[in-house]
Parts: C-alpha cells; structure tokens; sequence
C-alpha cells in the first residue's frame, strides 16, 4: 500500500481537492455570468484529468487494470480543455461574447480524437506504444496532429487573454496576469513531457495543476476574476453614449470604448497602439489644430485639472467638448484619457432656438409695425383733413381776392383782412405740416433691421418725443391721459436700438392702456429716474393688475390676459429685447385690482 500512496499521489491527490473546492465555488454562485459558467467547464475537465490518472495510478496496481483503459477517461478532459480555454479567453476579452455556430467547428476534432483513441487497439493511431513513464510511450500519427491542435487553442485562448490584459489596468491587469500564468504552468510541463525534453511520470501534468490552482485562487478571491465589477466595467464603457481613448506616457493609443469606433468609423487595427499626433497628421480633413493640441496634451502632465475644449470633426460634421486629463498612480504619471463628449445635437437646438428666436423677434416687429402703421393713419388723418379744409380756405379767400380787384366799394383795409385770413390758414397749415414731420421722424427706422442700430447712441429726450408721438393716438382714442416725468437730465445717453426701446416701452402703454377695461380719464405714468448706474423708466398704471399664474409666466412664455385678442409675444419679445440687446432687465410690482408696474432698469454708458 505504501508503495501506492507515493509523494507524487499524495501531491496529485491534493491536487484534486483543490481544483473541487474551486469547481464547488464557483457552482454555488447563483446567476453566474457566461465567464463564471465556461470557467467551470475548465475547472470539470481539469476535475477529470485529476481523478483519471488518480484512479490509474491505484486500480492499476490494485487491481491489475491496464493503465492505458484510464486514458479513455482521462482524455476527455484533455481533449475539451483546449477548447474551453480558447472560450475563456474569448468571453475574457469580451463579456459580451456570444458563442458563435462555427464555434461548434472547434468540437470536431477533440470528438475525432477520442474516438480514435476509444478504437486504438485497431489502428495505433494515437499510441503505438503506451506507457505511464512518458518518456518511453512512441505516439501515433494522429497523437501528434491533437497535440498541435490543443497547443495552438491554447495558445489563442491565452492570447485573447493577454489582449484583454493590455487594455486594462491597475486592479484588473493583476487578475489576468495570474490567470496567465495559472494556465501557463501546466502547458509547460505538459510540453516538457510530451516532446520527452524532460524525463517525467503521467503525474507530472496533474500535478502542476496544483500550482495552477494556486494562481486561480488569487486571481478569483484577491482580485476578483469571477466577479461582476471587470465585466460591468467592460460593459459600460462599451455601452456609455461618451467616446474615449486611452494614451500612453508616448501618446500611443492603448484603449478605447466601442462607441470611439462607432463615432469616428474606425477599426481596432486603424488606432490602436498608433501615436494620437501622427494619426492626425494623417487624418488632416478631421480639422484638429494639430499644434494646439499638443498643448493641450503638453499641458496635462503633472497636473489635477481637466484641459477642456470644442472640437468640430468636419468629415462627421460633429461637434464634440474634449475633456483631457492625465492618468496617476500615485504620483507616477502613466498617461492620458481624452473623453469626448458629443454636443453636436445641442449646437443644433441652440440655432434651432436663435432661428425661432429671430422669427418670434421680426413677427413681433411685423405686428408692431402693423399697430404702427394703423396709428400712423390716424394721427395723420386729422392734420391732412385740416391741411385739405385750410387749402379749400385758401382757395376761397384767393378767388374773393381776385373778385375784389377793381371794385371800387373793397377798400384796402378789406384786402388787408383778407390777406391776415390767408396768413392765418398758411400758419395752420406749417403747425400741421410740422406735426406730420414730427411722425415721420419718429417712425423713420422703425422698419430697419434690429441689429443694423444695437451700437447706435440716443439721448432720453429722443427717446420719449418718439414716445409721446407714438402713443398720442392711442391715449386719445382711449380717452386716458399719459404723463411723462422725466427726472434724469434730457441730454441722458443710452446706447442700442431706439427703435426697439421705443417698442419696448410702447408695448408697457399698450398693455398699460389695455388693463383699465375701457374706463375713462384715467392716468398712465412713465417715470424715468437714475438710481446707482442705471437708468430705470417705468411704465404705472391702476387698472386690473394681474393673477398670481400670469405672474409666475410672464417672461417666462408667452402668455396673456386679453383673451384670444393676444398673443403673449408682446412682453415675451420685449423682455428678451432688454436681456438681450440692452444687458439690462424688467421687473414688476402688481396687484389685481389695483395696478400694475413695470421697471425697465438699463444700464447707463
């Protein structure tokens, strides 16, 4: 018995039972991930090769079995593991990995190779001559060929591994350097054997499993091999909608996330391990200011803050906030991760809003001018209807003229009254003339484009004589009365767009007017007075004040208390117009019922 139990068992046997407290632990996780499950199937054929040559090396003896019927066991673990690393490096690198029907391809041969050995004694295709001492076993042809092929799987499956590896860091590159070199030691010793570099036993592969077992526990209890966090970590910045890259102390390119590729239509080969500058220079149609960039990368080394700036990729027509910031370990300086953060569709909504802002400002300046031109007409109408009745006047008073001519009854003292009635007409006819030029002065420009007049200089008192004409007809009809209190001296200078001040205020009246409900001989007040810097004009009425819900909306849509006879544009277009052509604001004070303010505050030069 003792001569059964050798060191080398004992070793093997230990073996085993490592290898199935690993396979215990990782069955007993509940909703293991493909990684978890396909690790276990690497763990059941290491299980399986353990136990086989266990078996072989005490019933052989024992109880006189042939040692080759055990590897009929033994090599269905050795024939799939090959296969199962190859999975495990694959969904390693990517857990989103998902096996594929050519994969199935893989399982052909390791079946063909069982098979052929199951049918040996026939052909001596996989051993001519066996033995548990390696050294003197004469292998097959087809031996030979399943060599190779389980070598080159696990070479691709460690590979995979080892690129996975390469795009991590810290934490999760320690985790795949122990699976590494966990799955190394046995393909070593293994190799070792079978090409007889080495003279050694059967045991000696399962053995070294042990030591294996060592690195799997490390990488699965330390580091977390099987947990979740690597492959969330994977998976989200696979997934997040922010393009970025990693670069090393060189600016060569070490990793990237899916959507870098998707957002700039590239292949893994097209950038990575390429220095970021010397793609650039090769990708000049992207736009980048390949010397201010540099700078900007120059400029992160050795510092906390995030380098941030606007980039349009002009091929994409894309527009990006590029944020930099280094990489420290410590206070080693390991590289650089560049974020991209796509704001092409928030260039887009802002124009989007400037155009609807532009439409909403010439609509209002369309409607304005409307009200404009219906004021015009009838302020213009009475002094042409007097200009016309003084014309007739005149006509009457020449035609007696000239019918006195000659009469000896007319005397000059009637031509004398005559002519005093012709100069009384003639004057009546400047006084309106001039008030019809007075109009036309204060509505010249009214039409011009807003920005052609935004730095433009007006004193105070232009600005209420355009004002007072302005409104003058619609205070009459209304049968109110307006009074101007102007208490900054007149020669006061703003500077902007008259017209749309004198729009601003006008709109203030309007609605002023509108509140009083059609009541008579009430006032409307505008106060201009300085307070700090500021010019503030206000706009005082008593009429119906507004409800606490138009307050909480007044600037902030359009909103109005007159019905369906408004629109709301009204003071939405002109609190825009203060905030954004005068830097300047307007604010109220109401209560129903009682009245209501209205401060413009502008800022003075």
């Amino acid at each position: 018995m003792n001569e059964i139990f050798t060191l080398p068992l004992l070793s093997l046997i230990i073996s085993a039972a490592l290898i199935t407290g690993l396979l215990v632990y990782v069955l007993k996780i509940k909703n293991k991930t493909s990684l978890q499950n396909i690790f276990c199937l690497d763990l059941l054929c290491v299980f399986i090769i353990c136990v086989g040559v266990i078996l072989q090396a005490i019933l052989s003896k024992l109880c006189n079995i042939p040692a080759i019927n055990f590897e009929n066991y033994i090599y269905i673990g050795t024939c799939f593991l090959p296969v199962c690393i190859l999975f495990t490096g694959k969904i390693f690198s990517n857990p989103n990995y998902k096996l594929k029907r050519i994969d199935l391809f893989t399982l052909i041969f390791p079946i063909t190779s069982l098979i052929i050995l199951w049918t040996n004694n026939f052909h001596h295709l996989f051993y001519k001559v066996y033995s548990t001492n390696i050294s003197k076993c004469v292998y097959g042809n087809w031996l030979i060929i399943h060599n190779i092929y389980s070598y080159t799987l696990l070479l691709i499956g460690i590979i995979y591994i080892i690129k996975a590896s390469g795009k991590t860091s810290g934490f999760f590159s320690k985790q795949s350097l122990l699976i590494i070199a966990g799955m190394s030691i046995p393909i070593v010793v293994n190799v070792l054997g079978t090409f007889k570099i080495i003279p050694m036993s059967v045991f000696i592969t399962p053995i070294s499993f042990a030591f294996a077992m060592v690195f799997f526990a490390l990488a699965i209890f330390k580091f977390k091999f099987l947990g979740i966090a690597p492959i969330a970590l994977r998976t989200v910045v696979n997934r997040m909608s922010d393009s970025y890259i990693i670069l090393n102390e060189n600016y060569v390119v070490t990793d990237f996330n899916n959507t870098f590729l998707n957002t700039f239509k590239l292949k893994d080969e097209n950038i990575r391990d390429k220095n970021i500058i010397k793609f650039l220079e090769h990708h000049q149609d992207y736009g980048v200011n390949i010397t201010e960039f540099k700078q900007y990368l120059n400029s992160v080394k050795g510092r906390t803050e995030t380098v941030s700036f606007e980039q349009g990729i002009l091929p994409f027509n894309k527009f990006f906030t590029v944020e930099i910031n280094n990489i420290m370990d410590k206070n080693n300086f390991l590289g650089i991760l560049i974020l991209f953060k796509d704001i092409t569709q928030h260039k887009q909504d802002i124009q989007t809003i400037q155009n609807n802002q532009d439409m909403l400002m010439e609509k209002e300046r369309l409607a304005s001018l409307g009200q404009l031109i219906g004021g015009i007409s009838h302020n213009l109408k009475t002094p042409i209807m007097s200009i016309s009745g003084a014309a007739e006047g005149l006509t009457d008073l020449i035609n007696e003229y000239d019918a006195s001519i000659g009469d000896p009854e007319v005397t000059n003292n009637d031509h004398h009254a005559i002519a005093n009635d012709m100069r009384e007409w003639i004057t009546k006819i400047h006084s309106y003339t001039s008030y019809m030029s007075d109009i036309i002065t204060a509505v010249k420009g009214q039409a011009v484009n807003l920005s052609e007049n935004e730095n433009n200089a007006f004193t105070v008192d232009e600005l209420f004589k355009r004002v007072n004409i302005l409104m003058k007809h619609e205070i009459s009809n209304a049968s109110l009365t307006l009074t101007l209190d102007v208490q900054v001296p007149s020669a006061t200078t703003l500077v902007g767009d008259i017209n749309s001040l004198v729009q601003v205020i006008n709109n203030l009246i309007t609605n002023a007017i509108q509140s009083y409900n059609g009541r008579k001989g009430e006032e409307i007040k505008v106060l201009a007075q300085k307070l700090d810097n500021n010019l503030i004009i206000s706009v005082i009425d008593h009429g119906c004040g507004m409800t606490k819900e138009v307050q909480d909306k007044l600037f902030n849509t359009m909103i109005t208390t007159k019905g369906k006879n408004g629109t709301g544009l009204g003071m939405f277009m002109s609190y825009s117009t203060i905030k954004g052509h005068f830097n300047g604001d307007i604010t109220f004070e109401t209560e129903v019922n009682k009245g209501t303010t209205f401060n413009v505050i502008l800022p003075l030069q």
